[in-house]
């Protein structure tokens, strides 16, 4: 079965820190660039990093650009993504993502709270 499962939200102060972890299964999740995405109440799901196949280059959207760092490990099958700094407008639904054979690969996504 081909699937993608998130783990490690949770409920954290402004400032704090979170990894999420996302453990794909079910294909050769290796050859493969994945994303993370995540939706906040209201609101369009966005963007917010991504990262090759190869984990050789990443990208991230502007609003957590020196604050999130994604990562993987193919030999695990798993993608990260550590949250530093972590804001109120960080609040939100993360999910992982890949595109495979033409075809979207969602997770049932982890929420993140962040608040005082």
């Amino acid at each position: 079965q081909v699937q993608l499962v998130e783990s490690g939200g949770g409920l954290v102060q402004p400032g704090g820190s979170l990894r999420l972890s996302c453990a794909a299964s079910g294909f050769t999740f290796s050859i493969y660039s994945a994303r993370w995405y995540r939706q906040a109440p209201g609101k369009e799901r966005e963007l917010v990093a991504g990262i090759t196949n190869t984990g050789s280059s990443t990208d991230y959207a502007g609003s957590v650009k020196g604050r999130f760092t994604i990562s993987r490990d193919n030999a695990k099958n798993m993608a990260y993504l550590q949250m530093n700094s972590l804001k109120p407008e960080d609040t939100a639904v993360y999910y992982c993502y890949v595109r495979r054979r033409g075809y979207d690969i969602w997770g049932q996504g982890t929420q993140v709270t962040v608040s005082s």
